[in-house]
């Protein structure tokens, strides 16, 4: 083009870069050229790579993308990142490894400058073909800690124990819990069980139960713990073996929001009152639950925190170090209340 219009390369640039210092004349004839090639400008594209930033982050995870939109915590922690690129200014792009034919692509091709990692299970694989990109990435719900990763943590065993002294305190000593840990066969799992679960997120939570019911004098063999994979159907078949026994439990301890708000279905289906008859405690504070009848009391992760964190550190490039383990406070809501016959 700049051959065409008679101009050096670098007066062919400021004409589409820089039009203020090219005189009008000369404009006119570069754009002329350009129109006669074809030629739509300089890719934005490129400028961005040459320019070494893009001003977007990417979110990835090794589940589809409709996990996006239909996880009540990966809804909630996109929106809360949504939220902290809006007040940087940047962009934000959504990428999914599930194509196990090219699980790479869209982790290598993103044009972003760092990507946050929803890791789950497939957190170590997730977290190698992001290091083979090269750029600065945040690992978030790591299942097992890798060495140096640079990552946000939380206290998963610290929130389950506040949840579990909660019920103490309101006089409950029948309490079972429903767990995540998607070894649903049907049958009460045992604390040895639990324990060789793959999944540390489930494993420390059920540490932290079972060390504030220890407070009331429970042991965990004495708790019974009915696993499911997260959906209603498994949900609602554990509240089905666990209320078929004498003794029936009158607080559920939950490991997840979206477990504890089908349990709330089976119970009002059943016809049994929440918290009147049974007191149920959720984990994670997904928005879902401050909008039921009544209320999800739960353990509230700090969102906003987590997403500020993540999205500083790939933005300004000053990496995570330490592994930082946030709190994670009980909001107490309707759903949770004395024992039946008891007298607080």
């Amino acid at each position: 083009m700049a051959r065409v219009a008679g101009v050096s390369q670098g007066t062919a640039s400021n004409v589409f870069n820089r039009p203020d210092i090219v005189r009008q004349e000369v404009r006119e004839r570069v754009e002329a050229a350009a129109k006669e090639l074809g030629y739509a400008g300089p890719s934005l594209t490129g400028r961005l790579l040459r320019a070494g930033k893009v001003n977007a982050i990417g979110v990835a995870t090794a589940e589809p993308l409709t996990y996006f939109f239909e996880d009540q915590w990966a809804r909630a922690m996109m929106s809360a990142i949504s939220a902290e690129c809006d007040k940087h200014g940047a962009g934000l792009s959504i990428v999914s490894t599930v194509n196990r034919g090219r699980p790479a692509w869209n982790i290598q091709s993103a044009l972003v400058d760092g990507l946050i990692l929803l890791c789950a299970e497939e957190g170590p694989a997730l977290i190698g073909q992001t290091e083979k990109r090269e750029l600065p990435f945040v690992a978030l719900g790591l299942e097992e800690g890798i060495a140096d990763t640079p990552g946000v943590g939380i206290d998963n065993r610290g929130g389950a124990e506040g949840a579990a002294l909660h019920l103490v305190e309101l006089g409950h000593r029948r309490i079972a819990i429903l767990g995540i840990g998607e070894i649903w066969n049907g049958k009460l799992a045992t604390p040895e069980e639990i324990m060789a679960t793959p999944y540390l997120t489930v494993r420390d939570r059920a540490e932290g139960y079972w060390a504030g019911l220890q407070t009331a004098g429970i042991e965990p063999a004495d708790v019974p713990y009915a696993d499911t994979d997260g959906e209603r159907q498994t949900v609602w078949a554990a509240m089905e073996m666990l209320y078929a026994a004498a003794g029936a439990p009158t607080a559920i301890l939950a490991m997840s929001d979206r477990v504890a708000l089908f349990a709330i279905d089976w119970l009002q289906a059943k016809g049994r009152r929440v918290p009147e008859d049974v007191s149920v405690v959720g984990f994670d504070g997904v928005p879902e639950g401050g909008e039921t009848m009544p209320g999800l009391t739960t353990v509230q992760q700090p969102y906003q925190e987590i997403a500020a964190r993540a999205v500083t550190s790939i933005l300004s490039g000053e990496e995570i170090k330490g592994w930082p383990v946030l709190p994670l406070p009980l909001v107490v809501r309707g759903s949770t209340g004395p024992a039946p016959g008891s007298e607080l």
